[in-house]
């Protein structure tokens, strides 16, 4: 029997949560009556997150796991989902249950009125500090303003894709992953469903402000001329300074006789 939804959800150190993400998970799809699967991806995990996957997927056939030899990130763990799920629509959601799996029923239903991508815009991030709400806001609408992609505001990864999409992101060999953006690139019919994130319930992020910095350093290299048209207006203007220097140094010496 075909695979018609699959869920992918990055793990970094998640025992805390791990069981309960995954009998969300099942019941949330359970409710959409068909058949599924559950890719969870232990991206390098320290703690026992490996051996509750290990174990889950054990009395469970529906779930899948992969395990990384080290931390490669967020990004990666969910290509590497994507590169073996078998859904001909896939949901990609955080593992953290910051995200609540119950919003898999609107995405589905909205998706079926006939859209490509439906992705879940945050309309409220409890638990978080100001300081990284008003980051990832400057974020989010820099790089709108900068790029000619439209990447929707307010919004992370947490969203419904259909196979379609899915085979087209596979074929982007890009180094650097971006997925919002590359999937906002793409220009599939797409919408969203408003819902409020919830606050982590156990456990501290494990997306500190360096990888938020990181993140956002490759969002705006990958999905915007700016940096290189900054860097070619700025080589000008030093250049066009260096010019005019050259010709001050030949009168001085030439004509004014000042070394």
């Amino acid at each position: 029997m075909p695979v018609e939804i699959s869920v992918i959800a990055p793990l970094l150190n998640e025992e805390k949560n791990v069981y309960e993400l995954y009998n969300r998970l099942t019941a949330a799809l359970k409710k959409s009556n068909n058949n599924y699967e559950i890719i969870l991806v232990d991206d390098g995990s320290k703690d026992q997150t490996l051996f509750a996957l290990e174990k889950i997927a054990a009395e469970d056939s529906s779930v899948k796991y992969i395990s990384f030899s080290r931390n490669f990130g967020h990004q990666v763990a969910l290509y590497a989902g994507l590169e073996r799920c078998a859904g001909n629509n896939i949901i990609l959601i955080d593992g953290d249950l910051q995200d609540p799996p119950e919003i898999i029923e609107k995405l589905w239903k909205k998706k079926n009125e006939g859209y490509d991508v439906v992705y879940a815009k945050r309309n409220t991030r409890k638990g978080e500090s100001f300081l990284k709400k008003i980051t990832a806001k400057i974020f989010y609408r820099i790089l709108s303003r900068i790029t000619s992609i439209a990447i929707p505001v307010d919004t992370g990864d947490f969203r419904i894709i259909n196979r379609k999409v899915a085979n087209e992101l596979l074929r982007m060999n890009d180094h650097t992953k971006f997925l919002r953006g590359q999937i906002a690139w793409l220009g599939f019919k797409e919408t969203s469903i408003a819902y409020d994130r919830e606050e982590r319930k156990n456990g501290n992020s494990n997306f500190g402000y360096r990888k938020m910095f990181r993140f956002a350093f490759d969002g705006i290299t990958g999905f915007s001329n700016f940096p290189l048209k900054f860097a070619s207006i700025s080589g000008m203007i030093v250049s066009l300074f260096a010019f005019i220097f050259i010709i001050y140094v030949l009168l001085a010496k030439l004509v004014w006789g000042e070394t």
